[in-house]
Parts: C-alpha cells; structure tokens; sequence
C-alpha cells in the first residue's frame, strides 16, 4: 500500500478491483436473464405472460419473477458473501448489516414490457461498504448494454461514455414527470421569459432514464418520489463514472441499503448543471 493511501482508500481500491473481475460473469447471467423475458415480450402488444397484482397494485408478470429468481441463483453463486436486495423477493433486514449487497431490478418498467413498449430493462448492482461499486442497466430490446466499474468509467456496448457537457438549462434536454418539469419551468424562468427546454418523452424504465443522461442522450432526468434503490443504485454508478450523478433536489447524493429503500424527488444530471438546476427547482 502506497504510504500516501489510507486504510480506507485501499480497501476501496482493493473492492473496486475485485468488482471490477466479476464483470463478464455478471454480463453473461444478465444476458442469459434477458433471454428468459424476451420470449414474453410482444411489441406494440400486450405481453404473453400472466401478469398479477401485488400490494399497493402496481403489476408484476411470471418474467419478473423467473428473471429474478434467476439472477438471485446465479449472483449469489458469484458473490456467495453478499446479502440481497431485489423488487420481487422479500426483504431481509440482513442486508443492513452486510458489506457487500446485490441491488436488483429484474424488470424496471414493468408496465412498459407488458404493454409492449420497447423502455425496459434488467438493473443490477453491487454495493460495497453503502456505495456502488458494480452498475449494470441492459435494456435488451434495443441492444444497448450499460456497464459502470467504479473507478473505471462507463460504457455502453463497449464505447466509453460521458454525460452531457450542456451548460445552461436553455436549450437542455428534459424528460420527467410534469409536475416536475412544470417546477422547473417556473424556477428557470427569467424576466417573464421561460427556458426553451427540449422536452424528451418521459422513458418508463427509470434505471434506463438515468443510463441515458450518463449517455448524454438526456440533460435533465427528473425522478418523482417514491424510486426505489433497486431502479437507481446501478444507473446511477454509471452516471457517476459518466461525470453526472443522482441527487435529491438539495443536491445531496443519493444513498442505499437504508432501512427504508424508498427515494424523494430526485435529479439526474451532469455536475455542470447540478447548481443551476437545484436553484431553479428552489425557486420554482
């Protein structure tokens, strides 16, 4: 250990590389998970597969539950010492005091996959110490496969990725719920002149809204209250490998493994527009 890096700093170090050889392993199981939801996918249609309700109502299809099942075998084959936190199997208070945490969405955009829209995705992370350190979002309908070491950058099929280098809110890229957008509008909002927004359709899968901001494909990505860790710790590890990162809108960082995965309002977005953005939302 160089005499300059703390204990803290190598142990970091010493977890980012050790995630860092778990990635082709992690991305065949991720593949091979899409493989078993594709087959219930109909674009433009209603999905093949049975779908139910659970508590509070929000849907959920035998693909959520077999690529759930799925990853939870493999990952924890992986990673035998990390504990589990997914949307579809039930909490262990284990994991709170766990090092090392699987994050997982088997299928973010639930209601997207089941009505036919192509914006859903398979979201896996891993948490070391509270803090991403492995971020994967593949959205198997149009290919595009984002990966985040931490540490070692982003990508998207391979290619290095970086958010976008847009300096001004006017003329940025929005997309999110408008009650959101409208507050923003309104904070923005000069001498009775609005900004001139490019408003991006509002994408269902949340985990594949903020890999597109890590893109630089989206500017702004607005979140509504009530994310959960399992739509936002991966995407958002790549956003933060991507020069960007997910905050509440204090512009405070987001963080996990909490007793309560539930998320307020949050923001997605590069650095260079955290300060204008956060103002406007104050104001707005």
């Amino acid at each position: 250990m160089p005499a300059t890096m703390t204990p803290d700093a190598a142990q970091a170090q010493d977890a980012h590389a050790r995630a860092h050889a778990l990635v082709p392993a992690l991305r065949e199981a991720i593949r091979e998970a899409a493989g078993l939801a594709l087959p219930f996918y109909r674009a433009g249609e209603q999905t093949g597969a049975r779908i139910w309700s659970k508590a509070g109502g929000s849907p959920v299809t035998e693909a959520d539950v077999a690529v759930d099942t799925f990853l939870k075998i493999r990952l924890s084959a992986l990673l035998p010492a990390a504990a589990w936190l997914s949307e579809e199997t039930a909490d262990d208070a284990l994991r709170l005091g766990a090092d090392l945490v699987w994050i997982v969405d088997p299928i973010d955009g639930t209601r997207a996959f089941l009505s036919g829209h192509p914006d859903w995705s398979i979201s896996v992370a891993l948490l070391s110490a509270g803090q991403p350190v492995l971020g994967f979002v593949h959205a198997p309908v149009s290919g595009h496969f984002y990966e985040a070491v931490a540490g070692f950058g982003a990508t998207r099929n391979g290619e290095p990725i970086r958010a976008s280098s847009q300096a001004t809110l006017a003329g940025a890229r929005v997309t999110g719920p408008k009650p959101m957008m409208d507050r923003l509008a309104r904070g923005a909002t000069r001498d009775g002149v609005k900004p001139d927004f490019v408003v991006v359709e509002r994408v269902p899968s949340l985990a594949l809204r903020v890999a597109r901001v890590a893109d630089g494909s989206i500017d702004v990505g607005l979140v509504s209250s009530d994310a959960r860790d399992w739509d936002l710790a991966g995407a958002d590890l790549l956003l933060r490998e991507a020069g960007g990162s997910v905050s509440d809108l204090s512009g405070r960082p987001t963080t996990y493994n909490r007793t309560d995965p539930v998320h307020g309002s949050l923001i997605a977005l590069p650095d260079g527009l955290r300060a204008m953005t956060v103002d406007a939302l104050e104001r707005g």
